[in-house]
């Protein structure tokens, strides 16, 4: 057998992190994923796509980078491109986890039920939202029962502004024939404390759609730390 470059073997000639990859499989499925730390995790992530190589040394390059396994998963498929060693396989893993976890928490969110639970709401964009690295307004459109018709990013932009048009927002609303609305966006400093274009965006968007019959229930903004609502600081 020929040893990938940069890998140990055994007395008998078989790389040692095969027995590894083995072991942590066993303990994953003996004691579960809490009892394994973040780099472990992402070696399990890495191993299908990464079959005869050594990966607990990018599992923790990842994690230097980005931060945490939460950040690890939001990361951008270009930034994860810039760590060597993470083919597009991996990059592909990766997101897929990404993804289960955006389906796992938006089952919540069902359409046949009425929005009627905030904490179901806020997991499903904190998922959704809070480890991305760049700003995203996302809108949740309801009919008159509270019943989610659509789930819809309006638009992404830099670190710290994401473009919104007010009546760009209104027309979709009626296109969909929603009655109401929740805003969210995200705050990729980490805190989620309204600022002064927040409010006055939100204030714009709420005027116009009670022209229109609209209703705003509320305006998220999702930070790593936490996040605000401005029904509940009374900005709404």
């Amino acid at each position: 057998m020929t040893v990938p470059p940069g890998s140990s073997s055994t007395a008998a000639g078989t790389p040692h992190y095969f027995g590894h990859r083995e072991r942590l499989r066993d303990r994953f499925r003996m004691a579960g994923g809490d009892s394994l730390a973040d780099y472990e995790l992402l070696e399990l992530i890495l191993f299908r796509a990464i079959p005869r190589r050594d990966v607990k040394p990018l599992a923790k390059a990842l994690l230097v980078r980005f931060g945490s396994f939460a950040e690890v998963v939001a990361a951008r498929p270009e930034r994860l491109k810039e760590i060597e060693g993470m083919s597009d396989a991996a990059i592909i893993e990766v997101k897929i986890i990404q993804q289960a976890a955006k389906r796992f928490a938006k089952s919540s969110l069902d359409k046949r039920r009425s929005l009627t639970s905030f904490s179901a709401v806020l997991d499903y964009c904190r998922t959704a939202m809070a480890f991305l690295d760049r700003e995203e307004f996302r809108i949740l459109f309801l009919d008159k029962k509270n019943v989610l018709i659509a789930d819809e990013v309006q638009s992404v932009g830099t670190v710290d502004h994401a473009p919104v048009y007010p009546r760009e927002v209104m027309r979709r609303a009626l296109e969909l024939n929603a009655t109401a609305m929740i805003l969210v966006h995200n705050h990729p400093s980490g805190d989620p404390s309204p600022s002064g274009p927040d409010i006055q965006l939100t204030q714009e968007i709420v005027a116009l759609g009670k022209s229109l019959n609209v209703a705003v229930h509320d305006h998220l903004i999702i930070g790593r730390d936490g996040f605000a609502s401005f029904k509940g600081l009374q900005l709404i």
